[in-house]
């Protein structure tokens, strides 16, 4: 495996570890926030026990998050200097707010941790609310800088320098409002889902728990409000993909051809040798539809481009169908939960749904690695699309098989930590 190989497998696998805990970062304190909003309001003292629960897994993974944020800065000179080179003033002011946004969350998450009893309860809730509020806003500047590299603005290539800066252009670069919103909501939905699939497994074994009803009536809350917006925040993204990146839209819907009407393909294997779809299901007209909202339009297929241009077809289109697809399961799911609670006037409690959403707690995550492949992989072979090629960016020194495997072990050994860590603090203590 040659450099580049290597460089984009190690930069692949810090991204996929790292934006696990990125996402729980997010969503973690808004639920421990949720349940002290309603201690607050009821004194019932099943909520303080769930914000001082997840309040010890939010330390916990917040940590580990930390580690791995720390590495990926590292990563991004070490392995790609080329681009930081070029990008740096380009992009710099969202890497820094983001700094800013990750620090503000640190010291308000050890006011959380250390006031309990200390300071006055609202004052408690406040600092738990701006841990939740910062966190949101540590995951939008990086997704600004990231929705740069995928529609670069805000600057003037002369001579391959990039000159008359403009830095609020640039952090603001088109779909940047999409890819943000897009990304957020994701996060909400994979941790609400993955704590609720939690609490349902434990609530088959204690159907009369309480605390397990509780706490599954506020991830389901959170995690499925989350699911049901992301159909409408999904399209909202593929319209602004087929405006500024139509080449990664043709990857995702293994379109070859340019043509009026295309068709909305659900499943396949691409085949991009022979230009083909093998055992695709064919909607007529739907993806000129979705993306344009017009049956008629035309979508424009990756033969428009030279085929070292063309992004990895296969891949994207199977990565966007397992994403496409487990979101709809889990907005299914979502709403069959809302419907139950509306009908029974409580949180559901048949078997089969708690049975159901056990199963499918860790597909949120599945979804967003996927969702997160599909951006990356969708704008190769350019790092900064139509600006610089992947393999211009990447480090001219060797052995990074050397980092590559040095750090792979360190994730390993951390996700070990983890649910080592997790494991002890679900099964050791008593639950109400």
């Amino acid at each position: 495996m040659n450099d580049l190989l290597y460089a984009r497998w190690q930069m692949g696998t810090s991204l996929a570890f790292h934006i696990v805990f990125a996402a729980i970062g997010v969503a973690m304190p808004a639920l421990m926030a949720i349940a002290e909003w309603r201690w607050l309001r009821s004194r019932d003292p099943l909520d303080l026990e769930l914000a001082r629960r997840w309040a010890k897994g939010t330390a916990i993974l917040f940590a580990v998050g930390a580690v791995s944020g720390t590495v990926l800065s590292f990563e991004l000179g070490l392995l790609w200097p080329r681009f930081m080179e070029f990008s740096g003033a380009i992009i710099g002011m969202p890497f820094a707010l983001e700094g800013f946004a990750f620090f503000t969350e640190a010291i308000f998450l050890g006011i959380y941790l250390y006031g309990w009893d200390k300071i006055s309860a609202r004052l408690h809730f406040g600092a738990g609310l701006v841990v939740a509020l910062s966190g949101a806003a540590s995951a939008f500047f990086v997704v600004l800088a990231n929705a740069w590299m995928n529609s670069p603005g805000g600057f003037e290539l002369v001579d391959g320098r990039a000159v008359s800066v403009e830095p609020w252009v640039a952090m603001f670069s088109p779909g940047w409002a999409h890819e943000a919103i897009h990304v957020v909501l994701s996060c909400y939905l994979a941790t609400g889902f993955a704590i609720a699939g939690i609490h349902a497994g434990l609530l088959l074994r204690s159907p009369q728990s309480a605390f397990h009803k509780r706490a599954l009536a506020i991830t389901l809350s959170v995690g499925g409000a989350a699911a049901l917006l992301m159909p409408i925040s999904g399209d909202l993204s593929a319209r602004q993909v087929a405006e500024y990146q139509p080449s990664k839209l043709a990857a995702m819907e293994a379109q070859f051809e340019t043509m009026r009407g295309a068709p909305l393909r659900i499943g396949g294997w691409p085949d991009p040798e022979r230009e083909v779809v093998i055992g695709a299901i064919e909607i007529p007209r739907g993806l000129s539809l979705l993306a344009y909202h017009d049956p008629d339009a035309v979508v424009r297929g990756l033969k428009e481009w030279p085929k070292d241009e063309w992004p990895p077809a296969r891949w994207v289109h199977v990565c966007f169908q397992i994403m496409v697809g487990l979101g709809s399961l889990l907005a299914a799911l979502a709403l069959t939960g809302a419907l139950l609670a509306w009908r029974n006037r409580e949180v559901p409690r048949a078997r089969w749904y708690l049975a159901a959403v056990a199963l499918a707690g860790p597909l949120g995550f599945v979804a967003m690695e996927a969702g997160w492949l599909v951006t990356e992989l969708g704008r190769q072979p350019w790092i900064i699309r139509g600006v610089m090629r992947t393999h211009e960016a990447v480090t001219p020194h060797g052995h990074l098989w050397i980092p590559f495997w040095t750090f792979t072990l360190l994730y390993l050994f951390l996700a070990a930590v983890v649910v080592m860590l997790l494991r002890r603090q679900i099964l050791t203590e008593r639950s109400p």
